[in-house]
This record gives C-alpha cells, sequence and structure tokens, in this order.
C-alpha cells in the first residue's frame, strides 16, 4: 500500500505563538532598554546638572565652574555610546561561549544593577553612581542591539525572517516614545521623579530574565557550534510548533558543514578572507550610513525648528513625543512590509527620502529667517526625514548582518557591525555640535552627502534576500567575490581539479606486466596497491562534494583489484597481455 506523507511547509513557516513570545520577550527585554535609555536622560538633564552642583557643594562648600559641570554632564552622557562599544566588542566571545539566549540572560546583569545605582543616586548624593550606570546600561545595549537581531534571525524561518528582524528596531522606538511620554514635566521630569525615571530600565530586564529561560535557544547555535542535533531538532519543533523539521535541518546542517570546513572565523580572520570581502565592506557602509546619516542631529536639532516654528517652549516636549510616535509608528509599518518590498528597496527608500529631506531643511533653514512659513517647511522636512530613517536605514542594516554571513562568521560580523555603529554614534554626539558651530544649518549638507553615497552602495552592491536561505544568500555574494563556493577555509582546494586531471595517466599500467617467480608476490603487490587506494579513497571521503565521484571511483578500483587477488590461480607464471586504466 503507497502512503502518501504530507509534509505542511505552509503552517512550518506561520508565526506560532512560541516564535512570537519569544520575539517579544527578546525585544523588550533588551531592545526596548536600547531605546529608553537613549532618551530618558534628555528630560531631566537641567534637572540632573543641578544635583551635579549640589552634590559636588555638599563635599567642597562651593559649586563647579561652568566648565567643570558641562565636562561632568559631557562624560554621563558619552559613557552610554563607550559602553556600547564595550558591549559590541563582548559580542563575540559571549554568544559562542553562552549562546544567543545565555548571552541575553547576562546581559540582564548591565540593566539591573545600572537601574539601582541611577534610581538610589540622589539617595546617596553620588553623580559617580550615575556615570558608572551609564557606562553598564551603554554595554547592556551595545550587547542588546547585536544578539537581538542575531537571535531573532536564527529562530525564524525565512519567509518571516524580515519581519521578526525588524522588532528590535521596532521596540527601540517604543523605548524611546516610552522615556519621552515619562519624561514630561507632569510626570516624571521633576525634582522628585527623575531618579525613578532613571531606574525603570531595570523593569523590562527583570521580567526578561524570569521569562525568557522558558523558550528555547537559538536552532542553529545548537547543531552548528554545540553539535547537538537532538536538542537542535527539539527547539526548532518546539519553535515551528510542528515535528515534520527535516527539511529545516537539513538547510542548517549545510551551513554546519560550511562551519565545519571554515571553523571559527575571528575578527581579524574576518577582514583577510577574500570570500567575505564584500560582505563585509557592505556592513560597514551599512551601519556607517545608519548613524552619520544624522538621525542624532535631527533630534538634536527638533526642538529649536519646533521653537522657531512657533510652538512654545512648555509645548516642545509634546512635539519631541510626537515625533517620537511618528518614529514608532513607521516601523511599525516596516515590520508588515519588509517582506513584501524586501530590504533593498527599503534601504534605498530609506536612505533616498533621507537624502532629499536634509537637502530641503538645509533650505528651510537658511531661509527661516526671511521666509515667514519656512519654519514649518522644517517641520515637515524633520518629519519626513524620521519616516524615511525608520523605513530602512533605522531597522534594515542589523538584519543584513544576520542575512548574509554564515554561523562561522555571523558574531565576528555582528562585532565589527556594532563597533562601527556605536564609533560613529560616539563621532556625531562629539563632533556636531563643532559642526553646527561652524557650518550652522549647512552641516546637513554632510548628512545629505552620507545618505546619497550609502544608497548608491546599496543599488550597486547589495543583493536583496527576501525569501532566501543563509546559503543561497551566500551563493551569491561568492559571485561578487569571485570564488567558486562559501566554504572560505577552503579557497586553496580550487586548484586542485587540475591537479586531479593528470591522476588517471599517472597511474597507467604498462601494457604487459612480468610476474616474480614467487607464487604470492603478486597477490601482495596486488593487495597493497588495493589498500593505498583505500586510503587515498578515505582521504577524498574529507574534500568538497565536487570530488565524491573520484573518491567513488577509485574506491571501485580498489575492490576490483582486491577481487583480482583473491581469483588468481594457485601458481601463476604471467599476467595476460592488457592495460589497466584509472
Amino acid at each position: 500500500m503507497h502512503i502518501f506523507r504530507f509534509h505542511p511547509v505552509f503552517l512550518q513557516d506561520r508565526l506560532t505563538l512560541v516564535l512570537a513570545l519569544a520575539t517579544l520577550i527578546a525585544a523588550f527585554g533588551s531592545s526596548f532598554q536600547y531605546g529608553y535609555n537613549v532618551a530618558a536622560i534628555n528630560s531631566p538633564s537641567q534637572l540632573m546638572k543641578e544635583f551635579y552642583n549640589e552634590t559636588y557643594y555638599d563635599r567642597k562648600t562651593y559649586y563647579l565652574t561652568d566648565f567643570n559641570l558641562t565636562l561632568l554632564w559631557s562624560l554621563s552622557v558619552s559613557m552610554f555610546p563607550f559602553g556600547g562599544l564595550i558591549g559590541s566588542l563582548m559580542v563575540g566571545f559571549l554568544v559562542n561561549k553562552f549562546g544567543r539566549k545565555g548571552t541575553l540572560l547576562l546581559n540582564n546583569f548591565f540593566s539591573i544593577v545600572p537601574a539601582v545605582l541611577m534610581g538610589s543616586s540622589e539617595a546617596a548624593r553620588s553623580f559617580e553612581m550615575i556615570i558608572v550606570a551609564r557606562l553598564l546600561v551603554g554595554i547592556c545595549a551595545g550587547l542588546s542591539s547585536n544578539v537581538v537581531p542575531m537571535y531573532l534571525g536564527e529562530l525564524a524561518p525565512k519567509n518571516l525572517r524580515g519581519a521578526l528582524g525588524v522588532v528590535p528596531q521596532l521596540f527601540i522606538t517604543v523605548g524611546i516614545l516610552t522615556a519621552q511620554i515619562l519624561g514630561l514635566r507632569s510626570v516624571l521630569a521633576n525634582q522628585k521623579g527623575w531618579p525613578i525615571l532613571l531606574g525603570v530600565t531595570g523593569i523590562p530586564a527583570a521580567l526578561q530574565l524570569l521569562l525568557l529561560p522558558f523558550f528555547p535557544e537559538s536552532p542553529r547555535y545548537l547543531l552548528v557550534q554545540k553539535k547537538n542535533q537532538a536538542a537542535a531538532r527539539k527547539a526548532l519543533r518546539r519553535v515551528r510548533g510542528w515535528d515534520y523539521v527535516e527539511d529545516e535541518m537539513e538547510e542548517i546542517q549545510l551551513e554546519a558543514e560550511a562551519e565545519k570546513a571554515a571553523g571559527f572565523i575571528s575578527v581579524v580572520k574576518l577582514f583577510r578572507i577574500r570570500s567575505l570581502r564584500w560582505q563585509l565592506i557592505s556592513i560597514i557602509v551599512l551601519m556607517g550610513g545608519q548613524q552619520l546619516s544624522g538621525v542624532n542631529a535631527i533630534y538634536y536639532y527638533a526642538d529649536e525648528i519646533y521653537e522657531k516654528a512657533g510652538v512654545s517652549k512648555d509645548n516642545v516636549q509634546y512635539a519631541t513625543a510626537g515625533t517620537g510616535a511618528v518614529n514608532m509608528a513607521i516601523t511599525i509599518l516596516a515590520v508588515f512590509v519588509v517582506e513584501l518590498l524586501g530590504r533593498r528597496i527599503l534601504l534605498l527608500l530609506g536612505f533616498s527620502i533621507c537624502f532629499c529631506a536634509c537637502c530641503v531643511l538645509t533650505v528651510a533653514l537658511v531661509l527661516q529667517t526671511t521666509v515667514s512659513w519656512m519654519p514649518y517647511l522644517s517641520i515637515v522636512c524633520v518629519l519626513t526625514y524620521v519616516i524615511g530613517h525608520a523605513l530602512g536605514p533605522s531597522p534594515i542594516p542589523a538584519l543584513i548582518i544576520t542575512e548574509i554571513f554564515l554561523q562561522s562568521s555571523r558574531s565576528s560580523a555582528f562585532m565589527v557591525g556594532g563597533s562601527v555603529h556605536w564609533l560613529c554614534n560616539f563621532a556625531v554626539g562629539l563632533l556636531f555640535p563643532f559642526i553646527q558651530g561652524g557650518l550652522g544649518p549647512y552641516s546637513f549638507v554632510i548628512f545629505a552627502g552620507v545618505c546619497f553615497l550609502t544608497a548608491t552602495f546599496v543599488f550597486l552592491v547589495v543583493p536583496e534576500t527576501k525569501s532566501k536561505t543563509f546559503m543561497e544568500i551566500n551563493l551569491a555574494f561568492a559571485k561578487m567575490n569571485n570564488v567558486s563556493e562559501v566554504y572560505p577555509e577552503q579557497e586553496e582546494l580550487r586548484e586542485f581539479p587540475e591537479e586531479r586531471k593528470k591522476l588517471p595517466e599517472e597511474m597507467e599500467l604498462p601494457e604487459e606486466t612480468e610476474l616474480p617467480g614467487e607464487r604470492k608476490e603478486l597477490p601482495d603487490k596486488l593487495r597493497s596497491v588495493s589498500e593505498e587506494l583505500q586510503a587515498v579513497s578515505e582521504g577524498l571521503r574529507e574534500l568538497p562534494e565536487k570530488l565524491k565521484s573520484v573518491s567513488e571511483e577509485l574506491k571501485a578500483v580498489s575492490e576490483a583489484l582486491q577481487a583480482v587477488a583473491e581469483e588468481l590461480p594457485e601458481e601463476p607464471k604471467q599476467l595476460p597481455p592488457s592495460t589497466v586504466r584509472l
């Protein structure tokens, strides 16, 4: 009786409850904190500076100078991106040692401890606690901004990888908006509430610490790096909600073979391997373009633009929160359209919108004192820029890193991408005030140029990765890198086929072969040849797939010679004339 086996592929690729909850808990517990801590310190800045001054006065009986106060405040702000850089440099070691889920759980330490420090800083009369806490929470942000996209990208089926890959950026915007709402002066941005505002960041971390252990580790990590096939299959079944996962296990196994061939690829090795050249250049350009395109400068300039457009100082905080709401809404839209339009289109569209917004904003800022309606055009430009950046430049680059690198190099790639992200973030925060002072409104010409160049690079280099497996994406890059395969460590074998062609001619035997007088000498020699060919056959098994046919042929010859040796007559005198060719 013929049994028809139904493979419900459409069920395997759906968004299951386990996958949805794992995504929400990972993003809320980590990415949310990144966004929250970016914005939480802005609203109570004046209150915190007063606390710094009063605390110093209590210790020394005199106040800080303006320079020293500015220096301390700058240190408090800059510790966050500096910690982010440190966190990015820790990614490779932690995700390979503790796994993706394990690293996220460990990362909660870098959120709960600083939450306690910042929340109790006023009671302890210590601004140093805030500075140390900002460094620790920066490490948390640096780790989460890299590990969450990696974890979700490896959990998701290929048809949902884009949508789930944008979720971390969505929760970053949710964190920013939450901080802006709680940072209203009528809520927590007041004398009694600002320590609570800073300490709220520990709540998502505590929830993640309690809930995430109930969800599976990345199946790719379990299979490719831990070599635990049973655990990987179990995790995959939980995430997919279906028992039949053999097709996906086979696809992961292909990646495992690439991992075995390549071994772990460190950051130094990543820069030296030819077959990963354009992938590496792509993430550097995308992460650099994301931060150098002026997104932080736009937010920095927004309050001034709103004031010049007639918004009162008391109401600017509401306009800023409205900008955050627009950012979140467009990021939600990106979650739904990323699998429809693709990554490449969203990057091109987003950077193009940002380019146009920066150009028009420059003109509007130059003319806003002479043309009455220009301030309103400036507001439109700010909102347009936020929309463009939320569509592509903000959410897509981290997703691209997950997709264009295999398991063996993915953690190192995130280290490079994260380092570029935080270095550029730090550079913009440090240099923009000087650029603004020197160029004024013309500073946005620089950001427009970055947006244009990044969009051009995407158009010329970055391929579409929508609905493709990791192996298919890397095969596309292999062509760009002028290598024949995706196994970086086996490039030297590309010359091997030419050598292999010589084997049959070198192994030819003469047409006539005289046998020695002793009756057992020929069988012994044939057995020796058979054993050597068997050894060669076993060795060839370790070579790439394209040499397997040679291995099988040599094994067949070996078995044939063994059979000849066993069937020889008792007293052979001479081998009949023949030619043996391999």
